[in-house]
């Protein structure tokens, strides 16, 4: 005799699940602050044992489910993608889809529905990859308590406050996946590249010729030159002033430091030419800047 499985859309232990009404939700679509970006639906199901939920018309909303544990399986128009431990995938609204849990391994997944406009520019970010789907993402406690932060607000009170400032986290909160990678550039590798800012980020204090900075990464002057050029968009040599008058903005705002001491710290032999430098990248001399944003 066949085993008949019931399928469940939602309802397991230790679930947590926020809709919001829809008289909140006409509220927030005339919010200025939030309404380009908001949440519909949020929650948490641990160990979802038969969840298997199918919209034939899709949703009105953009679906994000992240899975810490086990597996689930997500169709979208024919085409299956299987969902594993710190993985995420974004389901697009308004196009039909089916997704489940695994019968032998359930998958326990946090998930958000959120739409607006800013919504529909960060699927796009998200649709930019060359492999559009599943994309697997470290794990980072951050992210969780991030997600606690968001449902609490929401849980606790549907006043205005407490929803801008639950979506304005939201926001936060989806572009943690779609941007972790350039929130945390050391995941994407050392290419030679990387490592050279990385050099010159530890070296502010110095001199350092083109030929040395070529010579650390094993390329001849002209090679290093054009793939830091294709990395940066700018030649290594204005990267690094650039760096060094960023640092030197930190001394100005955060310090008591006077021109000829930033200029030693940061390997400039001639306090003529930072300030040259200076107020070439930043519009104003260091003495202006240093007036002009005086702690209070």
């Amino acid at each position: 005799m066949a085993v008949v499985i019931k399928k469940i859309k939602e309802g397991f232990v230790g679930q947590r699940m926020i809709v919001l009404p829809p008289n909140v939700k006409k509220h927030v679509v005339k919010n200025e602050l939030i309404k380009r970006c908001y949440l519909t639906a949020i929650g948490f199901y641990p160990r979802a044992v038969n969840h298997d939920r199918e919209r034939k018309t899709g949703s009105s909303q953009y679906i994000l489910l992240y899975c810490v544990e086990g597996t689930g399986y997500i169709n979208i128009q024919g085409v299956e993608f299987i969902l594993t431990p710190n993985s995420y995938f974004i389901i697009p609204k308004n196009v039909p889809h089916h997704y489940r849990s695994s019968t032998e391994n359930p998958w326990s997944i946090y998930w958000v529905h959120f739409t607006g406009e800013s919504a529909d520019l960060l699927y796009q970010r998200y649709a930019e990859r060359d492999q559009p789907g599943k994309v697997m993402i470290p794990h980072e406690e951050k992210r969780i308590l991030a997600f606690n932060e968001i449902y609490d607000l929401v849980e606790n009170s549907f006043d205005t406050r407490e929803i801008e400032i639950s979506n304005i986290k939201l926001l936060d909160f989806v572009s943690s996946f779609i941007f972790h990678k350039e929130i945390n550039p050391s995941l994407q590798g050392t290419d030679v590249i990387t490592a050279s800012i990385n050099f010159m980020k530890n070296n502010l204090h110095q001199n350092i010729s083109l030929e040395e900075l070529a010579d650390r990464q094993r390329l001849s002057v002209s090679h290093y030159c054009r793939l830091f050029a294709a990395k940066t968009g700018r030649s290594p040599h204005q990267y690094f002033n650039q760096l060094k008058i960023w640092q030197s903005c930190q001394y100005l705002y955060f310090s008591d430091r006077n021109i000829k001491e930033i200029c030693a710290e940061l390997g400039f032999d001639d306090p003529y030419y930072f300030s040259r430098l200076f107020k070439k990248l930043m519009g104003i001399s260091p003495a202006n800047y240093k007036n002009q944003h005086k702690r209070a």
